[in-house]
């Protein structure tokens, strides 16, 4: 009980300077919270960004020299079973069988066809900018989508019939909607993968499978391990451009979130470490007169410690509390997306708050060293 009314008074009789450590810890707390909260949760939208553009794994044959049939670099389209199997979560997944057709007649020009299953291959897209029907279900044999540029070359819109013509076999095909990418998918002609196969002469052969694999690249290489068990005698790659960006982005943005914290905690540190110090040389008086009416220097520094702990523990709070408010204006200002906040955060914020006030505490180990005969007798 008197151990609890003299912490009371301490923090009472020290309202200024205890007030200027608990907007320091505050204010650190605030920071570091709003930091810890971003890497969290920017690192898995960033993440999702990335998703939108595009497919970053693909699935492949082996590569074969020259003297070997081009029927050698083929897939059988089953092996995509193989990988939908596996249930990876999250992945979405194409198939491609590419081809030079010609457009109305075997004199015409050519085009690219591409050969997939239309629902899956916009949502492995989604910046596509499609005028027309893009919901086009993969059993539809009858519809296509087309680049803008073939759409301009050819003078054809939604609505119009495009016959494409491959070594003596055609098939004519209704334009669902016009695909504006702004890529290499502007001249090329999109049809379900049936399509192509009966096009290029092809049942059941496929040259590549792309994926989407959401999640960090240790999570890539967990689903490129496994597609590599499932498929083993065909290529598994990423594709470099893709996580190599999505990787350094991500190891920038943690290093800038990491060294940004700690130059936080240093100055906190020091800011209660100067503000403890002249609370150390306000309290001699206090402290000799405690040690003169016999109380153990082991007992008044735990004392002092349970004020700066209590500081830090109020400070932690504040701090998570502000720092929630703060990342949530830093999402929307900087990176333009809603940042959740997170609970986990609160008693890491609360820890860190607490290692900081003890750690500027420091100098109230100076209090051991007074003697109490000097400050009874005034000196």
């Amino acid at each position: 009980m008197m151990f609890r009314r003299i912490l009371f008074h301490l923090l009472r009789g020290n309202r200024v300077r205890l007030a200027v450590a608990l907007l320091a810890l505050t204010s650190g707390g605030a920071v570091v919270s709003a930091l810890m909260n971003l890497d969290l949760d920017v690192t898995h939208k960033l993440t999702q960004e990335f998703r939108s553009l595009g497919a970053n794994l693909v699935v492949s044959a082996p590569r074969t020299d020259a003297n070997t049939s081009s029927a050698a670099n083929l897939i059988d389209a089953s092996e995509i079973e193989k990988i939908e199997q596996l249930k990876l979560a999250g992945v979405n997944d194409a198939p491609y069988l590419y081809l030079v057709a010609h457009a109305s007649s075997d004199s015409g020009p050519s085009v690219v066809v591409a050969g997939t299953w239309l629902d899956r291959a916009t949502q492995l897209a989604p910046w596509w900018k499609i005028s027309g029907e893009s919901g086009i279900a993969r059993d539809d044999l009858a519809h296509c989508l087309i680049g803008r540029n073939v759409a301009a070359s050819f003078h054809i819109s939604p609505g119009t019939v495009l016959d494409l013509n491959y070594a003596g076999r055609s098939e004519s095909l209704t334009v669902a909607g016009v695909i504006d990418a702004g890529g290499a998918e502007d001249n090329q002609v999109f049809v379900n993968l049936p399509v192509a196969q009966k096009l290029a002469g092809l049942d059941g052969k496929i040259q590549l499978i792309q994926l989407s694999v959401p999640g960090s690249a240790a999570e890539m290489s967990s689903v490129v391990s496994h597609i590599s068990g499932a498929l083993p005698s065909f290529d598994v790659q990423p594709i470099r451009q893709i996580t190599e960006a999505e990787g350094t982005l991500l190891h920038r943005i943690r290093f800038l979130i990491i060294s940004t914290g700690i130059l936080i905690l240093v100055l906190t540190a020091l800011c209660i470490l100067a503000t403890m110090a002249a609370l150390a040389m306000e309290r001699r008086r206090d402290v000799g007169l405690m040690k003169a009416l016999g109380g153990s220097i082991q007992k008044v520094v735990r004392l002092f410690l349970a004020e700066v702990g209590i500081l830090g523990t109020i400070g932690g709070i504040l701090g998570y509390v502000f720092g929630m408010a703060l990342s949530v204006w830093m999402g929307h200002r900087v990176f333009g997306a809603s940042i959740s906040p997170r609970w986990e955060v609160l008693p890491v914020t609360v820890a860190l708050m607490l290692l900081v006030s003890l750690a500027g505490a420091l100098p109230l180990r100076l209090l051991g060293n007074v003697r109490p005969a000097v400050i009874l007798r005034g000196e």
